[in-house]
């Protein structure tokens, strides 16, 4: 029986070559960003938004051109709102004008509040932090033993507005304040889920 011979030096340069293309691609890295909110927070709030908005009356102001003004919106998350309120105005056929002096009526729109209300639920064991003895080494979490996890957002937007003539500041209209809510209900059980249902998209609707 004939044998075969390796050639060693052959193999290791091989094997070296190999090697440095891994350690080269595992150098390699992607990278991400993620927006400031989630996209279920961005959903609850538009939809949030959506609905508040839904309720207001622009009757009065249509063919109107109209300077949203907003300097007086206190909420931080205006952006959901103030989107939602400009489409609304367009759709009820008011011209929105780009500035104020183009505008016969000013419309100041106001929120009572735009944000996000959580609930969380736990039945077992939440994640637990220690620090052992040597104050060098890294603190230890235990993973979540969850029988059974509940977490339950809710999204609320008001809105309120009122306006004026530009040129005598007499009051044309006001309507509000009106109050939109969007839900998502995301369920556990043995470590198993989520389970979403709620009125944003994405998840089963509970309506």
């Amino acid at each position: 029986m004939r044998g075969f011979r390796v050639d060693i030096g052959d193999w290791g340069r091989r094997a070296g070559l190999c090697l440095g293309i891994a350690a080269v691609a595992g150098c390699a890295s992607t990278r991400v960003t993620d927006p400031p909110r989630t996209a279920t927070e961005q959903f609850l709030l538009s939809k949030a938004a959506a609905e508040a908005v839904e309720q207001l009356s622009f009757e009065v102001l249509r063919g109107r051109r109209v300077f949203v003004d907003t300097q007086y919106f206190a909420a931080s998350e205006q952006a959901f709102v103030i989107g939602e309120f400009r489409a609304k105005l367009m759709q009820s056929g008011v011209q929105v004008a780009r500035s104020i002096d183009d505008a016969q009526i000013v419309l100041e729109v106001r929120s009572s509040g735009v944000g996000i209300d959580r609930d969380d639920y736990l039945l077992g064991l939440p994640p637990i932090q220690f620090t052992p003895g040597s104050t060098n080494t890294v603190p230890l979490v235990t993973p979540e033993l969850a029988v059974v996890k509940n977490r339950y957002q809710t999204g609320v937007a008001g809105v309120s507005y009122v306006a004026y003539w530009l040129k005598t500041g007499e009051v044309v209209a006001s309507s509000g304040p009106f109050i939109g809510r969007s839900t998502r209900d995301d369920w556990w059980f043995f470590g198993v889920g989520p389970r979403s249902t709620g009125n944003i998209p994405t998840v089963q609707t509970d309506e």
